[in-house]
């Protein structure tokens, strides 16, 4: 009999064991990390903002994913965040790099030890991912001048305000020339770089005012630059400028729009929220589920397409929460 019991006890631990088993791989969680730069202007605060309401978002229906967000004020403390997220343990990266350059090395490690690596906005040199997320520079170059030409009524005088000199601002500001160049009747004046910075907008908006006597239209394809622009014509008085357009998304910008403001009446998306669609396509590709009805499990490139935003469909793009 006591050998019974004996055996009896032996299996109901054999089950136990097996049930525990069963209930830890269940319980076992994919481990997404979230790198971003930290918030130096409007679009990295937005881009935080919406890393974070997509963890929140997540949280609600996927008690099988945990996400660590960091947001790094360097590409060599970027290096480093991506290093600590890799000793956690990650199952996948999420990773707007601070500079490609800088953080080439440590993304192809990653993406080497079967990190689930998707990549946003800046393209490294040697791709090292599974994905990669951004929106459409040259789009919005486009879109832009299509805009500005139509609203000039295809002629004018217009200055341009560029971002930083770097591969992105150029994709930019050469579809917009591209565009430009097709109305005759439109004048390019001048074109300077303001690194996406209020105040160095600011700066040389200023100049340009002294310099050109006569100017129609800005175009600054960003919506922190922008700030900077209206501020410069607020402050200098001139009544010649019929319109200025940004770009990127700034609720600000949109609420300029809902409010017809007399010279911002439009904006291009290249929207911070792309961060929280990379996170979906990490998560998405950890588990192998598809994306919405798509046949393929996940795709390997997209690219968002640069919309124009006016007082007819601002609405569908006004997040007020937001911090960008």
């Amino acid at each position: 009999m006591n050998l019974f019991k004996k055996m009896g006890k032996l299996a109901l631990g054999a089950i136990l064991l097996t049930t525990f088993a069963s209930q830890s791989a269940i319980a076992a969680k994919y481990k997404v990390g979230v790198s971003v730069p930290s918030a130096d202007h409007g679009w990295t605060a937005g881009l935080l903002w919406w890393a974070n309401k997509a963890v929140a978002d997540f949280k609600k229906s996927d008690d099988d994913v945990e996400f660590y967000v960091v947001a790094a004020s360097s590409g060599s403390k970027q290096v480093g965040d991506v290093e600590d997220l890799m000793i956690r343990g990650i199952d996948a990266l999420v990773i707007l790099p601070h500079n490609p350059a800088t953080l080439q090395t440590v993304i192809n490690e990653a993406y080497d030890s079967d990190i689930y690596t998707v990549v946003v906005d800046r393209e490294l040199e040697t791709p090292s991912q599974n994905v990669f997320i951004a929106g459409d520079n040259a789009g919005l170059g486009t879109v832009s001048g299509k805009w500005l030409a139509k609203e000039l009524k295809e002629k004018g005088n217009i200055v341009v305000i560029e971002g930083m000199p770097i591969p992105i601002n150029k994709q930019r500001v050469d579809a917009f020339d591209a565009e430009i160049a097709k109305h005759k009747g439109i004048k390019i004046l001048d074109s300077q770089t303001a690194d996406w910075s209020t105040q160095k907008a600011l700066a040389v908006m200023e100049n340009f005012l002294q310099k050109h006597p006569k100017i129609d239209a800005v175009w600054c394809q960003d919506d922190d630059m922008l700030k900077g622009v209206l501020q410069a014509i607020k402050e200098s008085g001139r009544t010649d400028i019929k319109t200025v357009l940004g770009g990127a998304g700034s609720k600000d910008i949109y609420k300029m729009i809902k409010d017809n403001n007399p010279v911002v009446r439009a904006s291009v998306t290249y929207p911070p929220s792309m961060v929280a669609s990379g996170i979906a396509l990490a998560v998405a590709g950890l588990k192998n589920e598809k994306v919405g009805k798509m046949y393929h499990t996940s795709p390997s490139r997209v690219i968002l397409a640069a919309e124009l935003v006016d007082k007819h469909n601002v609405e569908a793009f006004y997040t007020p929460e937001s911090a960008y």
